[in-house]
């Protein structure tokens, strides 16, 4: 897959395009960039998936408040995964922002991009103020011969997909209604660091990971995971927090992975969330931590065995 993260997005070959954020590239991304790659076979056209960096969230309100379902490296593994030709990470700031919806269709995307099929959500707003709808679009790619789809919402338990519904799922814990809402399991990316190796001492050995400032976490706490290593799935449990019971400070994204003996620090690992077993808590001792970690680990266990976990079983 081609990645683009300047100005210099010219074509040579016609394309097929899809915008938008796509900030954790839920079912209605999905179907918005599933469309795209359709067209562009069926019309030999270019599949190109242009996104926004940094999100727009960022650049119009408080940065600190705001979080990503899914990291920039995240999103672009995810959208090379999906086969697509070309991703275009933009760079979005206030002049860009800016931009007139006519410019920034015509200018940008029909000219530059050599656009033959624009594929959009119902709802798409665009250009400076948000001014741009679908009715203009449809008269733009009228007038520069441009066709224009329109996609509809995706619906699941009837209500709208959305990135603020997968957002709020997150946050409330509801780990099985983000990830159907997202398709592929919300995970965390990321490369394995040394941390403070008590696991090791009592049993536990973890893998600790760098994960983006400014991804969104479930609330701290201990969570039923899957990880991905060298294409292999291992089981485990993983605690989101900042541990604590050894005075830990800062976020941790810390995995004990059943059966898995390797030491893999500099390495990269995919860790895939499911469950919520119990909040962060503090403990009197290492002891009462021992403990508690080997009934994180049979809680896990267990989730791994039931019916919830059956729909994603034979995926990961």
């Amino acid at each position: 897959m081609e990645h683009i993260t300047n100005h210099n997005i010219d074509q040579c070959a016609e394309t097929a395009v899809t915008l938008g954020n796509f900030d954790g590239l839920h079912q209605g991304h999905r179907k918005l960039i599933e469309t795209t790659m359709r067209i562009a076979e069926e019309g030999n056209l270019k599949s190109v998936v242009f996104s926004f960096y940094p999100h727009p969230m960022f650049v119009f309100s408080n940065r600190k408040h705001n979080a990503l379902i899914m990291s920039p490296d995240e999103k672009r593994m995810s959208v090379e995964e999906m086969g697509v030709d070309l991703y275009i990470e933009y760079p979005f700031d206030n002049s860009f922002a800016a931009l007139s919806p006519e410019e920034f269709a015509v200018d940008i995307i029909f000219k530059k991009l050599k656009c033959k099929a624009l594929i959009v959500g119902e709802n798409y707003k665009f250009g400076a103020h948000q001014k741009g709808d679908g009715a203009l679009l449809d008269r733009l790619g009228a007038e520069y011969g441009v066709k224009i789809i329109h996609v509809p919402s995706v619906m699941y338990e009837d209500e709208r997909v959305s990135s603020t519904r997968v957002r709020e799922a997150l946050i409330n814990k509801d780990i099985e209604l983000a990830n159907r809402l997202l398709t592929v399991p919300y995970f965390i990316y990321g490369e394995v660091v040394k941390g403070k190796q008590l696991g090791r001492t009592i049993g536990f050995p973890t893998i600790n990971i760098i994960a983006d400032k400014d991804k969104l976490f479930p609330p701290n706490g201990v969570y039923a995971t899957k990880s991905c290593y060298n294409g292999k799935f291992y089981y485990g449990v993983t605690n989101i927090g900042i541990n604590p019971t050894v005075n830990g400070d800062k976020k941790i994204v810390e995995t004990y992975l059943f059966d898995f003996k390797k030491v893999i620090y500099g390495e990269y690992i995919k860790t895939y969330v499911f469950d919520f077993i119990r909040a962060e808590q503090k403990f009197p001792g290492v002891d009462e931590l021992q403990k508690q970690l080997e009934n994180d680990a049979k809680s896990a266990e267990k989730y791994f065995l039931t019916e919830k976990y059956e729909f994603w079983k034979n995926k990961y």
